[in-house]
């Protein structure tokens, strides 16, 4: 398989794209992107591909949630554990009530930019160029924050490896067993009026599984789950650099 050159898509027609004043500033960063291991691996794709086949025909669900544009300052542990709760709550009652597996996508770890109708943003008599994510620029409204910074796909990078490294901690080391999913919303749904209602329904998923365990069903496919990240694939320098077959 032959990968297209950064030199032959840079000849295409681009939109919403940064406009980097040091080209380069901009291949430095690039190349150096190019050279730092992949942020996910060949045989994840493939495994995720297989599994939106299975949605496609009928045979799964696919729940893909996260934020419209993450951030760097975001990049927290509790941060990360709260999206992750709530996209495995949501995943486990699915699964529960349509009797199909689920594939739970996140899109997290890589949604730092985002798309604007506008070039420039005005506040009173002075112009600048749009926010475009952390990814791009800065929200702060001086020159400086919203100069387009390739060093900033570097920052990205680095963000999404320490977002990933986590959540992958935390849905294979026992966080996301499945056996504790009547703690994982407690705070959340604790003296409202859906509290009841879910923990009725955390009873019958509990019983469930402990139906499963003593059939004989291996303790280990309780205790881990598949979990994908996701992202617009909008800065495309840095997509073509990351975009690998080397994993």
């Amino acid at each position: 398989m032959q990968l297209p050159s950064h030199e032959s898509l840079r000849k295409l027609p681009q939109t919403q794209q940064p406009s980097y004043e040091n080209q380069a500033e901009l291949d430095q960063v690039v190349k150096t992107l190019a050279n730092l291991p992949p942020l996910v691996f060949a045989g994840e794709c493939d495994d995720l591909r297989a599994k939106i086949a299975d949605v496609a025909a009928g045979r799964a669900f696919m729940l893909q949630g996260g934020d419209c544009a993450e951030t760097f300052n975001s990049v927290k542990a509790d941060n990360i554990k709260a999206k992750l709760l709530v996209q495995l709550s949501m995943a486990v009652v699915m699964t529960y009530a349509a009797q199909v597996p689920v594939v739970k996508v996140g899109r997290i770890a890589g949604q730092y930019a985002k798309p604007r109708s506008k070039e420039e943003e005005v506040r009173g008599d002075k112009s600048l160029p749009v926010y475009r994510g952390d990814a791009v620029n800065g929200f702060g409204f001086t020159a400086e924050d919203r100069r387009h910074d390739p060093n900033r796909l570097l920052a990205t990078y680095n963000a999404s490896s320490a977002t990933l490294n986590l959540v992958r901690a935390f849905v294979k080391g026992g966080f996301a067993d499945l056996r504790g999913v009547h703690t994982w919303n407690a705070n959340f749904v604790r003296n409202t009026q859906v509290a009841s209602k879910y923990e009725k329904l955390a009873a019958e998923i509990d019983r469930a599984l402990a139906f499963m365990v003593a059939c004989g069903v291996g303790v280990e496919a309780l205790g881990t789950v598949d979990f994908y990240s996701s992202h617009e694939a909008l800065l495309l320098e840095y997509e073509r650099a990351l975009t690998r077959i080397d994993s």
